[in-house]
């Protein structure tokens, strides 16, 4: 390269420099290369790794080990020294020399520190190189390895330690805790598949091309582009990168940048615990009568049919009285998954068939209803489930542990042994504040009542376990429609005999829960909601709504019936409130000295048991094979999960 070029070259860096420089100054932020030996006392540190030679990528280069230098370079270490000093002529030699004819290969010497890089020997080179936009410098590297601790940013730089062992990859790099484990997962390897060479060249390669797209957007704004990249993987697959034109890409892209958004926000769901009421003048009605539809296409998807499913026999049920309620106004049709992998081709049927509303009924359908939502914007898409923070997918639950507290406050007033059994299904986002429900309904009755905890999920025969526990009453499953015969079903009796004589039963009402969700798509309350909410929607409604209900049976006294219409009223009203009162965990921990009403995320979002109960929540580990997709995807614990593998990606 003539000295001209390189001349030009450092002029223009110098400007980058001085640029750089004024804007943190005015900032306030510090306006020169970060020094690690002023950052870190290495007497701290845990220890250190020799990398050998690797690939640094240049934009996790942020400072120099020394102050030697210091204030040679700015921040993005382009120089602020005039060209005619001594470094200036350096600069531009080297510029000349090196990347005239062989390029820089000299490799620098330098430290890594918590994912970042402070160059020790090579700053010229590696602001020379900067100048030209490379993306990567060789480089001896020395890991500097934190002392594990609880911070967040040091246990994540230790999740990413792990990652790098297997892949030899700083190019990734992610904000949230259990990413690293999510790539491996996404890209089908196992938590231990160490990459090979070709992998490397493969993933890079798609990682360049998604974030050259992103580039092209503006960049990821105050996203990490790691997080972004993983958020696409969970739509989309590896290979699509090869079909994608540009235009493509970068819509698929688009999509995901709501998600992103809310997955970076402290409460990304707007729980909304009634059913909406229009807040518009008489004007604005006027102009929704001409706007708004007045008719619409409903579709139902289904994983599973009606006649193996009791849970879908229960929204077949629902389907049913929403299309009596609303008749003319509504054209229904229902399509049926047999298996997993035709999800995404119903979605598409639907649209095609003319939906505007699809509601999903099984939270398993969730990865369909995103990448639905993500590729038919207009359509409104719902899921059966809780605890979703997808802006595009709307979903929906019950309060089914109001209907729990009840049935619990029966069962203590009733029971002459104390012990009461309580027979759970899967340890998801709800399920435990059932449980606690029903044991703080059951002290209200009876102070010294103690309830024993099974999970169908862990055992398969909870009933005689309870049983040889001592029980007289249990908590077996809810009756999940109207319609269903009691049997052995909510709250029974064990009688001397082994039988179970039905008492009382939460009942899930979903039929209530669809007609009042479609009327708000008709009144414009729906599209309010959006306006107003700009998170994830999830509709946890509750005995107010209807959409729960507690059912006695015939074998239920006059006297239990009138205790269970009273609380039912009072848990309507607000006068009751079953987690509205000094609340101790099975550990001694207090979690409500009854001052205050736990919000709904708080309880939604239990994963502890009061001190009323006795058992635990299983691990992933003690669960039966069939539980675990269900408790991967809405488990209380799920972040701890490891992450279950794709098909092989690359």
């Amino acid at each position: 390269m003539p000295i001209s070029e390189a001349q030009a070259q450092y002029a223009a860096a110098l400007k980058a420099g001085q640029k750089c420089y004024k804007e943190a100054v005015i900032k306030g932020e510090y306006p020169y290369p970060q020094v690690l030996d002023e950052i870190l006392d290495e007497h701290l540190a845990a220890g250190r790794t020799e990398l050998g030679l690797i690939d640094i990528p240049m934009d996790r280069i942020v400072g120099t080990k020394s102050e030697g230098r210091r204030n040679a370079f700015a921040a993005n270490f382009m120089p602020l020294l005039p060209m005619e000093s001594e470094f200036g002529s350096k600069w531009i030699a080297l510029c000349s020399a090196n990347l005239g004819s062989e390029g820089i290969r000299d490799p620098i010497r330098c430290f890594e520190y918590l994912g970042r890089f402070y160059v020790q020997e090579g700053n010229k080179r590696v602001s020379v190189l900067k100048s030209f936009d490379a993306p990567t410098i060789a480089g001896q590297v020395t890991r500097i390895v934190p002392v594990r601790s609880e911070d967040e940013e040091i246990k994540l730089y230790y999740e990413f330690m792990d990652f790098y062992r297997l892949s030899r990859l700083y190019r990734v790099q992610f904000s949230r805790s259990g990413s690293y484990q999510k790539l491996q997962a996404a890209l089908g390897f196992e938590s231990d598949h160490v990459w090979t060479e070709e992998e490397r060249k493969r993933f890079l390669t798609a990682l360049s091309s998604f974030e050259r797209a992103l580039d092209a957007q503006g960049g990821a704004g105050t996203e990490n582009a790691g997080d972004l990249f993983l958020l696409w993987l969970q739509l989309y697959k590896l290979s699509d990168l090869k079909d994608m034109t540009a235009k493509e890409l970068a819509a698929s892209i688009k999509k995901i940048l709501p998600d992103a958004k809310l997955l970076s926000a402290e409460q990304p769901i707007d729980v909304s615990t009634a059913p909406e009421q229009s807040g518009k003048n008489i004007l604005s009605k006027l102009i929704d009568s001409v706007l708004l539809p007045g008719h619409l296409n409903v579709a139902f998807i289904n994983d599973r049919s009606s006649a193996e499913s009791p849970w879908v026999y229960a929204h077949e049920q629902g389907r049913l009285r929403l299309e009596e309620a609303l008749g003319d106004k509504l054209s229904v049709r229902t399509y049926t998954a047999l298996n997993g992998g035709e999800a995404d081709l119903l979605f598409d049927a639907a649209v095609e068939d003319g939906a505007q509303v699809i509601f999903a009924t099984t939270p398993m359908l969730i990865s369909a209803c995103r990448k639905a939502a993500a590729k038919y914007p207009d359509c409104k898409i719902l899921n059966c489930s809780v605890s979703m923070p997808f802006p595009g997918v709307r979903t929906y639950y019950s309060r089914i542990y109001e209907g729990k507290f009840i049935s619990g406050a029966v069962a203590g007033a009733i029971t002459k042994s104390g012990r009461l059994g309580y027979i759970a299904s899967n340890p998801i986002y709800g399920v435990p504040a059932g449980i606690n429900a029903f044991a703080l309904g059951a002290s209200l009755t009876n102070p010294d009542a103690e309830v024993v905890l099974r999970w169908t999920c862990v055992s398969q025969d909870a009933i005689s376990e309870l049983r040889a526990e001592g029980c007289d009453m249990i908590a077996n499953r809810d009756v999940t429609t109207q319609q269903q015969a009691h049997e052995a079903y909510g709250l029974c009796r064990l009688e001397n005999d082994g039988s179970l004589t039905p008492i009382l039963s939460p009942v899930w009402n979903w039929g209530e829960f669809y007609v009042r969700l479609v009327q708000s798509i008709f009144s414009g309350s729906w599209e309010e909601l959006g306006e107003r909410s700009q998170k994830a929607v999830n509709y946890w409604w509750g005995l107010s709504a209807g959409v729960v209900d507690v059912r006695p049976s015939e074998a239920m006294g006059e006297s239990m019936i009138a205790l269970a219409d009273i609380l039912k009223r009072g848990v309507i009203s607000g006068e009751i409130d079953p987690f509205r009162r000094r609340i101790l965990t099975a550990d001694g921990r207090l979690v409500n000295d009854g001052s205050r009403t736990l919000s709904p995320e708080e309880i939604l979002h239990i994963d502890w048991l009061c001190d009323r109960v006795r058992g635990t929540i299983p691990s992933f580990d003690e669960l039966l094979e069939m539980s675990r997709p269900l408790v991967r995807l809405l488990g209380v614990h799920r972040e701890t999960i490891p992450p279950e593998k794709d098909g092989i990606q690359i």
